[in-house]
């Protein structure tokens, strides 16, 4: 379907919806489920203290699935540029997505034999490990397609429409997952459940992955095939572009801005369920399980209103006046969050992150592509801005993973974030308002 023009409205739709697809990934794996079932495995092996050997040492739990998290957020920021740079030469970006797509799809279902023994731990955390980098890979090539197939002026609000989209279909998988798992009235049902659930994922994400597939454009073809030099243009291109934003301050600037903000944003996402897990003061097991996941949905709900509330911001003031407005919320979760111990006190917190979660994601996303340079090569500088938050992301959850294992005590790392938000803040008022 490669003759579908530029803005035209099943085009757009077809690229939001791969947001519907990927989407539960993120919220069922990443965000709720997985992580309780990944702590409820501590539980029911009868230790005491939650740690586990791996790789020749022994790890608190939550230290463990951190620095894999970091590992793997590491192999697509090396990754990413050299498969951008012979997706750009051979011109076949989606075979690289569906490549990405059902790698991680493949994980999801793997998941299902997922053990903390020491004979099953590595196999385990590989399969964990290819959930996380389909989902990260495929995202490069995805968002590399905004301002391919949308207008400047129809990027935000596409944008917004792609994370609102994700977030209605994750939510609608993750109630029919609830549903499985607190259905069951004994825990090693409820475990079976949780394993259930990570099938339905992977194949939800292949499945509803198609739609996109079928009528997003492959990318203009020129038949070259891919030789030794061409592995690593994608390194070449990030230094063009590189000395192209020399340039460009505004977008030098923001995309500093973005590299310190989105560290802590993202490391925040990845580990909150984590946190309420094991900081918050919870009844019983099943208050627990319960109140996590409604949380979780608490989240996906109001991000929906804060994604299109934030649009509706940056229209009216600017993307970085929207921006600011928004770290400075996170920045004050921290704060909070560091003395937050009841459920009551997490539910609240949920609320807001949900209100600036999906803002501060699609708002970014948007913001760098209207700053873009009139070029042809997208793929190239969506793939230095996803470098850029990957190796951000690696940074932050290695120090939180370090500050977690080191104190015993998840509530240091998020507080140590505070100052990635003001940081952020702070460049941000170095953004000029005209790339000159």
């Amino acid at each position: 379907m490669d003759h579908l023009k530029k803005g035209s409205k099943k085009i757009l739709n077809a690229w939001a919806f791969y947001d519907w697809a990927n989407s539960v990934y993120t919220l069922t794996i990443a965000s709720s489920i997985f992580p309780i079932f990944y702590s409820a495995l501590f539980i029911s092996s009868a230790s005491e203290i939650k740690t586990v050997w791996a790789f020749g040492y022994e790890f608190k739990s939550t230290a463990l699935i951190t620095f894999v998290t970091a590992f793997t957020f590491l192999v697509v920021s090396v990754m990413s540029p050299v498969l951008s740079g012979i997706a750009d030469y051979v011109g076949n970006k989606k075979n690289f997505l569906k490549f990405f797509c059902y790698v991680g799809s493949a994980g999801c279902i793997g998941l299902y034999w997922f053990d903390i023994s020491p004979s099953g731990i590595h196999l385990s955390l590989l399969f964990y490990f290819m959930g996380l980098i389909g989902y990260w890979g495929s995202l490069v090539f995805y968002n590399s397609y905004l301002p391919d197939i949308a207008f400047p002026e129809q990027q935000d609000s596409v944008s917004a429409k792609g994370f609102s989209m994700g977030y209605i279909g994750s939510v609608i998988l993750l109630i029919i997952n609830l549903i499985m798992v607190m259905t069951q009235s004994e825990g090693v049902a409820k475990m079976q459940m949780m394993r259930y659930s990570f099938i339905t994922v992977g194949i939800w994400w292949a499945l509803f992955s198609q739609y996109t597939f079928y009528y997003l454009p492959k990318g203009a073809s020129t038949g070259h095939k891919v030789t030794k030099a061409v592995i690593f243009n994608g390194v070449k291109e990030l230094k063009q572009v590189w000395e192209q934003l020399k340039e460009n301050l505004r977008l030098k600037r923001y995309l500093y801005a973005f590299f310190v903000f989105s560290m802590a944003v993202q490391t925040i996402m990845l580990v909150a369920v984590y946190f309420g897990e094991e900081e918050i003061a919870w009844g019983s097991d099943g208050e627990k399980t319960t109140g996590l996941i409604v949380s979780i949905l608490v989240i996906q709900l109001v991000a929906i209103v804060g994604a299109i509330l934030t649009s509706r911001a940056s229209a009216k003031f600017g993307n970085i006046k929207a921006l600011i407005a928004v770290n400075f919320i996170w920045m004050s979760l921290c704060f909070y969050a560091y003395f937050m111990v009841t459920p009551m006190q997490f539910y609240i917190a949920a609320g807001i992150v949900g209100l600036v979660m999906g803002g501060i994601q699609s708002l970014a996303r948007s913001t760098y592509s209207k700053f873009l340079p009139e070029t042809d090569d997208t793929t190239s500088y969506f793939s230095f801005y996803d470098v850029a938050e990957k190796i951000g992301i690696v940074i932050g959850m290695v120090i939180f993973a370090f500050i977690d294992q080191l104190t015993g005590s998840m509530r240091n790392g998020i507080l140590f974030l505070f100052i990635f938000f003001l940081s952020g803040i702070i460049l941000l008022f170095r953004v000029p308002k005209s790339s000159n």
